[in-house]
């Protein structure tokens, strides 16, 4: 009976006919799902937005505008920040894509006196407005279908909702015309709602995430209290600062004191540019392998798609996701120093001290060309035994001896590859991120030909 081939003629096993391949994902691994909704979470709370709206805009329809000129200056405000929106960022939406249409809304909601007169508007009718501001402007977006935007737009209505419920009753009770003592306890009631407003929020943007994604809920509410500090923030200062203002000089405070936020926007547009230009370069670099012949083709994208959801699965946050990202299509940039070729590029077949010497030097070419310290980190530091790696590494050493594994097998190579991989966690594999790598291949395999549920 003949024996098994050698190790380097498997590894030049050409591709399995047609009929033997597995299905190729028409999504990224561990993106967003575009399918129907798995949970009924959204559904529940797109009802409920949708109720709110219906009820708000027959009671608008019915008693008409109590205050024209307000509710159209504010209209034209959230309809003007929702067209200047930004658009997604990496795999899912960005948190707050129209920041000075929150604004706008959160100050609409806040609104208890306008130059020093009280306004005579109730809640329904704030929410009339802000849902037709937010249609109108959000239009152009709709029409390319940019965003899960039911998400967004029921988000606006419940968190508009909830700041103007809460603060309609307190305005007569803490008038800031009545003393300095009142005044303070005005301002502070104001800070308190757009806190609890902004928590409530979050968690809500959090669970629907959680709900369309199966990501951890855990990472999901870090994220978004994390970006609290930052957007979050000048969102609700501005939406108050905007309210107060209005107050005492009427709205003509609506130009002054929106200018700041949308300089930040606008900045922040810039920013997103250049990050998007970096990931660029580091796409290019990953493939400079694939180019070169020392890697077979798409091999740094499947690594890093398959970390990244390795990653999300384990709870990393935004930012080590990016890193984790990042590093795994750098992961094999080493090779290019090499005079002969590894075999099919698989390093994860080689000896353990030629596995460490490229990955020093994909660590050395990360940095010579300007990479983050934390990504050049990981490369270098793929090879090493897993106790002694960071977290990053871990992963993305058991994603690319997947993928490589898999590659040199064939058509059962999804189950070779998993089981050599738990035979490797002595040393070699951390056995929490295999068994997370099988549980996100198990979840992916319908349509997606991950491996058997």
């Amino acid at each position: 009976m003949p024996g098994k081939p050698p190790r380097s003629e498997r590894l030049r096993r050409p591709e399995p006919p047609a009929r033997h391949r597995r299905h190729r994902r028409s999504t990224p691994l561990g993106a967003p799902p575009r399918g129907p909704l798995h949970r009924p979470l959204p559904a529940v709370v797109h009802t409920a937005a949708a109720a709110l709206a219906l009820v708000a805009l027959a009671a608008t329809l019915h008693d008409g505008l109590a205050e024209r000129g307000i509710a159209l200056a504010f209209g034209v405000l959230i309809a003007l920040g929702e067209f200047m929106r930004w658009g997604e960022q990496g795999a899912r939406p960005a948190r707050e894509p129209a920041p000075l249409g929150a604004a706008g809304a959160l100050a609409y909601a806040l609104l208890g006196e306008v130059g020093g007169r009280p306004v005579r508007h109730g809640v329904l009718e704030v929410l009339a407005v802000v849902l037709a501001a937010t249609l109108a402007g959000g239009a152009p977006h709709v029409a390319r279908g940019a965003g899960p935007w039911a998400d967004h737009l029921s988000r606006r209505l419940l968190g508009t909702a909830f700041a103007a419920v809460c603060f309609h009753p307190l305005h007569s009770a803490l008038a800031p015309g009545q003393g300095p003592a009142r005044g303070a306890s005005y301002a502070l009631a104001v800070v308190a709602i757009l806190v609890l407003t902004a928590l409530c929020d979050a968690v809500l943007a959090a669970a629907l995430a959680r709900a369309r994604t199966d990501w951890p809920f855990g990472p999901l509410l870090r994220d978004e209290l994390r970006a609290l500090t930052g957007i979050g923030s000048a969102v609700g200062a501005t939406g108050a600062v905007m309210a107060l203002g209005v107050a005492v000089a009427a709205l003509w405070a609506l130009p002054v004191f929106c200018l700041p936020l949308l300089l930040t926007q606008l900045a922040f547009r810039r920013y997103a540019a250049v990050r998007t230009t970096y990931r660029q370069t580091i796409t290019s670099l990953a493939r400079a392998t694939e180019i070169a012949g020392y890697t077979p083709a798409g091999h740094a994208r499947r690594v890093a798609e398959l970390a990244r959801a390795v990653g999300r699965e384990l709870g990393l946050a935004a930012r080590e996701l990016t890193v984790l990202e990042h590093a795994a299509l750098m992961h094999d940039i080493g090779q290019l120093s090499l005079v002969d070729p590894v075999p099919a590029g698989a390093t994860a077949f080689l000896a353990a001290e030629q596995q460490r010497r490229i990955a020093l030097l994909g660590g050395a070419v990360v940095r010579q060309t300007g990479g983050a310290a934390e990504v050049a980190l990981v490369v270098e530091r793929q090879a090493e035994p897993y106790r002694e790696q960071p977290l990053a590494a871990r992963i993305v050493r058991v994603a690319n001896a997947y993928d490589e594994i898999t590659r040199a097998e064939g058509p059962a190579g999804a189950l070779t590859a998993l089981e050599r991989l738990r035979l490797g966690t002595g040393r070699d594999y951390q056995p929490e991120v295999v068994e997370c790598l099988a549980r996100v291949l198990a979840r992916e395999a319908p349509g997606t030909g991950g491996l058997p549920a």
